[in-house]
């Protein structure tokens, strides 16, 4: 299939994911999960990585391979810059959601070492989203990292920080369960005082936003930032029995996203 939909709903809030959607902090993310994943084996998760055609991709089936084998990942994905650290664990565990927890704490401590500098992922970031809170529309950001790097990161991004942009920011030890469960978005929406529903955009980078999105009931918006090709984009998201989640809608950049909204806005009555 190919995904050519666009949201069926005008915004009234919406929400973003943080690494790799609205900030680079790809350098400490590499750090800390080249410090993790050697320690797979004494922490008991080498046996508890996905099985041998239970992947979803073959792509995936490889990078499990590969920890499997060496105990960290490719050269070739570090180079490429691609992948969260979530959807690292979400491609290694799967649904052993007991397993992703443990790797998600030992990242923590590990990310503890690493972080720091934190630099908008568009140099017009600000202005895009200062743009969309001039259509009157309610903003947040949501990330599976602890709120004392959050923090950090969104009070010092861009020298003079974003925490003004937003009126609410769900981290991931706020919520029991992290993305891809829709925790986040779901307590980010408890605290405006909005249902959930279509007129919420959630917009991220990866697979597992969408996930935590349709699961949540609002609208997906994939922000493919890393310019991901048609074909791409169709294979992550297959829209098959085992992988039912595709996104309502796929943006290229922060600019793209500006002028979907003010379509919407115009087209759709309130």
């Amino acid at each position: 299939m190919s995904i050519l939909q666009i949201p069926r709903a005008r915004p009234r809030v919406i929400l973003f994911d943080w690494h790799a959607t609205l900030v680079d902090t790809m350098d400490a993310m590499y750090y800390a999960l080249d410090d993790v994943l050697p320690r797979l084996g004494p922490l008991g998760l080498i046996e508890r990585l996905v099985p041998p055609g239970r992947s979803k991709t073959l792509e995936d089936a490889k990078l499990v391979k590969y920890v499997r084998e060496h105990a960290r990942l490719h050269p070739k994905i570090k180079a490429e810059r691609r992948i969260s650290r979530t959807d690292v664990f979400e491609v290694l565990f799967g649904s052993d959601q007991e397993a992703k927890a443990i790797a998600h704490r030992e990242f923590d401590r590990s990310y503890a070492r690493h972080f720091g500098a934190v630099r908008p992922l568009e140099a017009d970031a600000r202005a895009r989203l200062l743009e969309l809170r001039g259509l009157g529309l309610r903003l947040g950001v949501l990330s599976n990292r602890a709120r004392h790097f959050m923090a950090h990161e969104i009070y010092t991004v861009d020298a003079e920080g974003w925490h003004e942009l937003f009126d609410t920011m769900v981290c991931g030890d706020d919520v029991s369960r992290r993305k891809p469960h829709p925790d986040l978005v779901l307590k980010a929406l408890d605290e405006l005082g909005v249902a959930p529903g279509l007129g919420c955009w959630y917009v991220g980078d990866s697979t597992t936003d969408v996930i935590a999105a349709k699961q949540a009931g609002v609208t997906a918006v994939f922000y493919n930032g890393a310019a991901w090709d048609r074909a791409w984009i169709d294979r992550i998201f297959p829209g098959t029995i085992r992988h039912p989640h595709v996104p309502d809608a796929v943006v290229g950049s922060l600019a793209d996203l500006s002028t979907l909204a003010r379509e919407l806005i115009a087209a759709v009555p309130a």
